[in-house]
């Protein structure tokens, strides 16, 4: 892989350590399209990805799904550009088609202490979908402050600030190609 890009500028975050590799990412975001294959054959599938640091991860895993389904997003607002969820939840974009009666995915790239997806499960399930689960790339589970059904889970990580594939420290590092920590900033 390399030498890790350097953050440039004058910012002081940095890249860890790898938490999970190119190759090991891709080859469980295909299991996961596998079991969602089997478990929503024959049925009206709606992907709902959470802006944005869901959506490399949902475009790889609806490239490897075989069944036919829709996809829309949403975008919501916790962290601003901390590294700590502020607790207030904000939704900035919505979606633009109704879910009643469909078959939902929620498509996440990380649940930390569960509270943002727990408000959007809440908002989601107030439009009467079918059914309605999550799919996530990442789960700090010794971070969890509420329990929460969530039926795909790619990978469990340590309490780390994690970046690449999607995820964000102040905008930056979605482009990674493999999951990292971010290195704490530095005086």
């Amino acid at each position: 892989m390399g030498e890790p890009p350097s953050s440039g500028g004058n910012s002081v975050d940095r890249l860890g350590e790898t938490l999970i590799d190119s190759e090991r990412l891709h080859a469980r975001v295909a299991e996961l399209g596998a079991e969602i294959d089997a478990d929503y054959a024959g049925r009206d599938l709606v992907l709902v990805g959470v802006l944005k640091g869901a959506l490399i991860f949902m475009a790889d895993l609806m490239r490897s799904l075989t069944l036919p389904c829709e996809i829309d997003l949403m975008a919501v607002s916790s962290y601003g550009s901390s590294t700590v969820s502020s607790g207030v939840v904000r939704i900035l974009k919505d979606l633009d088609t109704s879910i009643e009666g469909r078959d939902v995915l929620v498509v996440e790239d990380i649940i930390d202490s569960g509270l943002t997806l727990q408000y959007l499960m809440r908002n989601l399930r107030a439009r009467d979908p079918a059914t309605l689960e999550v799919c996530s790339l990442l789960t700090k589970p010794e971070r969890r402050r509420v329990e929460l059904p969530i039926k795909y889970v790619g990978f469990e990580i340590p309490n780390v600030f994690a970046i690449g594939y999607g995820l964000d420290h102040a905008q930056r590092w979605r482009n990674l190609d493999y999951v990292a920590a971010l290195e704490p900033t530095r005086s």
